[in-house]
């Protein structure tokens, strides 16, 4: 806990030095490497879809946001829009409404690949992930290309203006905070002791008599919500909700925040989500060569750093000590 407590200090006084705007799209994208590594780091489970997660949860938390009036599709000989009146939410109930929206799909998606493992269970996720890119880009509340802009940022409990900067980045602040301790929580309780040891050997924990497919189904549904907070956070810090949230190369990047920064250790996905983040950030002026820097880093990783940068720390002090 004292590298939790050091890391809330620093975050603390990092505005002053950095730009907040930078700072709170990182710590939205450390949340979403976060619930990633819950289901691969801890459970061993690699999904290549949980882009649908993050960009749904950001859709629908800017359209509550903005617009407030849900539209559900529904069969009636042919596919129809069941249109229900709302007014637009506050941000706090919009980004809970998308959290929702996200354990949802979390939980269709995890009882249809949930029985699968290694590649296949990747596809599986990957596939569906891109069935919902596409009826996002045909769904009439999306706006396709263009996506959901101008959401405002509101008022947070009718109290805190969140138009105010400072007041937007240490909402952002809470929200990474808590849900980090959700995740450490999980992680050092004993449904995440089984967890580990699904990971490590899974037949030996059905000898034990663990439904292994169970905890792995709460573990999947759990990071889909933790990813849906992050990506209905993201959209109202920057009051933009598109098609790059659902995309693949969305899932592929928070993947290699997780591979950078250390799989199956605490602190590595925030490490890794500030690398690259700051990477697309201040190499924005290489243009697309971004991407290629981006790739000799995550060859670089794997080839010298198998356990990324806060596990190799990890196991050095491990050796010294």
């Amino acid at each position: 806990m004292v590298t939790f407590v050091v890391m809330t200090l620093v975050l603390l006084v990092a505005p002053t030095f950095i730009y907040p705007v930078f700072l709170m799209k990182a710590l939205c994208f450390a949340l979403f490497a976060c619930a990633f590594n819950l289901l691969i780091g801890y459970v061993g489970l690699l999904s290549f879809g949980h882009a649908l997660f993050f960009g749904w949860a950001s859709y629908v938390t800017a359209h509550l946001a903005k617009i407030g009036t849900v539209s559900l599709p529904f069969w009636f000989g042919s596919w129809k829009w069941l249109v229900i009146p709302l007014p637009p939410l506050s941000p706090e109930l919009a980004i809970l409404g998308g959290a929702l929206v996200a354990t949802l799909l979390g939980l269709v998606t995890g009882i249809l690949a949930i029985r699968r493992q290694g590649i296949y269970f990747a596809m599986i996720t990957l596939a569906l992930a891109q069935m919902m890119f596409f009826f996002a880009l045909q769904a009439p509340f999306t706006h396709g290309e263009d996506g959901i802009q101008a959401v405002p940022r509101g008022m947070l409990f009718g109290m805190f203006d969140l138009s105010d900067t400072t007041t937007m980045y240490f909402t952002v602040l809470v929200i990474f905070l808590g849900s980090f301790l959700l995740i450490y929580r999980i992680i050092h309780s004993p449904f995440g002791e089984v967890l580990k040891a699904i990971r490590e050997n899974e037949n030996r924990a059905i000898s034990l008599g663990y439904k292994t497919e169970r905890y792995k189904l709460v573990a999947f549904v759990l990071s889909a919500t933790l990813a849906g907070v992050a990506g209905g956070t993201k959209a109202i810090v920057f009051q933009l909700a598109s098609l790059t949230d659902v995309h693949w190369t969305m899932s592929g990047e928070v993947v290699l925040m997780t591979l950078v920064g250390g799989l199956g250790t605490v602190f590595g996905p925030v490490v890794g989500a500030f690398v690259i983040i700051a990477m697309q950030n201040y190499l924005a002026g290489f243009g697309q060569w971004v991407t290629v820097i981006q790739g000799v880093i995550f060859v670089a990783c794997v080839l010298l750093f198998r356990r990324g940068v806060i596990g190799e720390i990890a196991h050095i002090l491990r050796i010294r000590l």
